[in-house]
């Protein structure tokens, strides 16, 4: 992974439920999924633990020795179903202009396939610097070290899990299925409990305060 070349601010963001909400999409695509293969998925759970990857959620409607093979269809039909029904979260593009502004740059680490998630930005109009895809948890930290990311700011307890081992500040929103209580006993260094709204000016005292607000 080449990474950018050094830089004073780096910040990583999540994708689903951080800057956007791909819950609708992701429903119709597992409904889609549901009807090719004849095998129940309960589309509404599935959406409400948005987060680990792909094969975990799969492994509760289908046995082990399907979950590739389904995987993989689910990714053939996933930009037919669920790129254009998502949303962009509330302050998700003034939290990426917000870093440009600093005069950083961004860098979106997702457990999502790679592929899939530039359809998602591109369509919302979402500019990152560069998207990195398929790492889940502690292996996103291979991503932010490699990009240098002072932060990574993420909706679930992975994702507080990965800025750690990046040895990044873990800031986070409880926008996705894991509340801000959790959040802070996974060890989140911040909660931002309005969201990304609250991203700008938690930014601009981190930066204020030489990288060490919090």
């Amino acid at each position: 992974m080449a990474g950018m070349p050094s830089h004073p601010l780096t910040v990583g963001f999540d994708l689903d439920m951080t800057l956007i909400d791909s819950r609708p999409g992701i429903r119709a695509a597992y409904e889609a999924l549901s009807a090719e293969t004849g095998v129940h998925i309960d589309a509404e759970l599935a959406v409400s633990r948005l987060g680990p990857p792909l094969e975990q959620e799969l492994a509760h409607w289908f046995p082990a020795e399907r979950i590739a093979e389904t995987g993989e269809r689910y990714r053939e039909l996933y930009p037919a179903y669920a790129i254009t029904p998502a949303l962009a979260l509330p302050g998700a593009r003034e939290a990426l202009d917000a870093v440009r502004d600093a005069g950083g740059r961004t860098v979106v680490v997702t457990a999502k396939h790679e592929p899939n998630a530039k359809l998602h930005l591109e369509h919302l109009g979402l500019e990152p610097d560069a998207v990195v895809g398929w790492l889940w948890a502690e292996a996103k930290a291979e991503a932010l070290r490699a990009y240098g990311a002072q932060v990574y700011v993420g909706d679930h307890t992975g994702d507080v899990r990965g800025a750690r081992a990046a040895g990044a500040l873990a800031v986070t929103v409880p926008t996705g299925p894991c509340g801000a209580h959790a959040l802070r006993e996974a060890g989140a260094d911040v909660v931002l409990d309005g969201g990304l709204p609250d991203f700008p000016g938690w930014l601009a005292r981190y930066v204020a305060g030489g990288h060490r607000a919090t």
